[in-house]
């Protein structure tokens, strides 16, 4: 071989450092893949691992005898208990013991095991989902300065609900209880469901609101056990407030002759007696009740230790009056030529709903016409449509019902 034909040494070794420098280099790739797989592989098994314990406590579950629902009656000294099954019998029973003994207290619902009849588990108490729907998730948007010309009865609904739960020591220093219950009275859009949300707006506690009529039920003895789970639902959740609207639907005076559906509102008038004021202590909660017809409230209702604080709600003075236009319309884009004490001046009759409706009825008007501005004839025409001039009647007149 010629000295040209042999390879030289340095072309050699830098030929042998390349190869090797890009061998490492698909080796530390190769390496990074692998951990990148590996990585993967381990968040699929502890998927798949995870999957399987929920699969398996599902089997579990399964494969578990079924329990009996009863009721729990009494707790014996020995940390027995006392319970009723749905079966009818009654057993006494011993308590699994990862059951606390201040769980079980007369009353609750638990679970038994089929086999030897042991306390497994406290159920949730039952209640019906319209009684869970009373209770008010969000206050409403709605505080006292949106009520308008109700200043007395804000004061004394404050004086009512909300001190005793907010200062509860001033009751117990001048020894007197609170009232406890105060019942909102007077004609139709006075104020009293909007008073009534304003509480619900500016008070910490449960406020569950339920219209009257709500809790006139089909079947014998529904609507004194809503009225019963409505008590239970605000003595768990208390400090709380419980709204009874249009309270003469189930309020009305008991009468000798009556039908059976009579005879049911007042079964379920003697549950919600015996709720306000009974033997059962009521805790930290306070009622609140509005009608339009006091005068046919039965007299048990309104005696001192149920309903104490009787509220009336008349119609708005003129002064009520200029601060209840000037709410409604504080938003609204009103023209030079409106003019609000002249407003209040021609809607001397109107209550606090028939304003809001004459404010809204006025802003329609211009929209109508395509205007971004609210004028004087537009409140003009409002009036006269919410406000409409008293006339009997053609079939009430004395001619017409009587014939002559």
């Amino acid at each position: 071989m010629s000295d040209a034909a042999k390879p030289k040494g340095p072309r050699t070794s830098a030929f042998d450092e390349s190869y090797v420098t890009d061998y490492i280099h698909s080796l530390e790739h190769r390496i990074r893949d692998l951990e990148s797989e590996k990585r993967s592989l381990e968040s699929r098994y502890v998927r798949i691992e995870r999957e399987l314990r929920s699969l398996q406590a599902e089997f579990d579950r399964i494969r578990a005898p079924p329990l009996i629902s009863a009721t729990l009656l009494d707790v014996l000294e020995d940390g027995r208990a006392i319970v009723r099954s749905s079966t009818g019998p009654h057993f006494v029973v011993t308590a699994s013991q990862f059951i606390k003994p201040e769980q079980l207290k007369p009353g609750t619902r638990v679970a038994l095991n089929q086999r030897n009849f042991s306390i497994m588990e406290v159920l949730p108490s039952r209640k019906d989902p319209l009684v869970l729907g009373m209770e008010i998730e969000e206050a409403p948007d709605v505080s006292y300065e949106d009520v308008g010309g109700l200043e007395n009865q804000i004061q004394e609904i404050r004086e009512s609900v909300e001190l005793p739960m907010l200062k509860p020591e001033l009751f117990k220093k001048v020894g007197i209880e609170p009232p406890k219950g105060v019942l909102l009275y007077g004609a139709p859009g006075t104020g009293k469901t909007l008073l009534a949300r304003a509480v619900a707006h500016e008070t910490r506690a449960t406020f569950i609101r339920v219209i009257g009529s709500e809790l006139v039920q089909k079947y014998i003895g529904e609507g004194a056990r809503m009225v019963r789970e409505m008590f239970e639902l605000a003595r768990e959740k208390a400090p709380s407030i419980v709204f009874i609207d249009e309270l003469d639907a189930i309020g009305a005076r008991r009468l000798d002759t009556s039908t059976s559906g009579d005879r049911e509102v007042h079964r379920t008038l003697v549950q919600l007696l015996a709720e306000v004021d009974g033997f059962e202590p009521r805790g930290d909660v306070k009622i609140l009740a509005a009608t339009n017809r006091p005068d046919i409230l039965d007299p048990a209702l309104l005696r001192p230790g149920r309903f104490d604080r009787l509220i009336h709600f008349s119609l708005p003075d003129e002064e009520a009056r200029v601060i209840i236009f000037k709410i409604h319309v504080k938003g609204m884009n009103l023209a030079k030529d409106v003019d609000v004490k002249e407003l209040v001046k021609r809607t001397e009759r109107a209550t606090g709903a028939d304003v809001k409706a004459i404010c809204t009825e006025a802003g329609m008007f211009a929209i109508r016409d395509g205007r971004e501005g609210v004028e004087r004839g537009d409140f003009d025409r409002a009036i006269a449509k919410v406000l409409p001039p008293v006339r009997m009647p053609e079939v009430l007149k004395p001619e017409k019902m009587f014939g002559y």
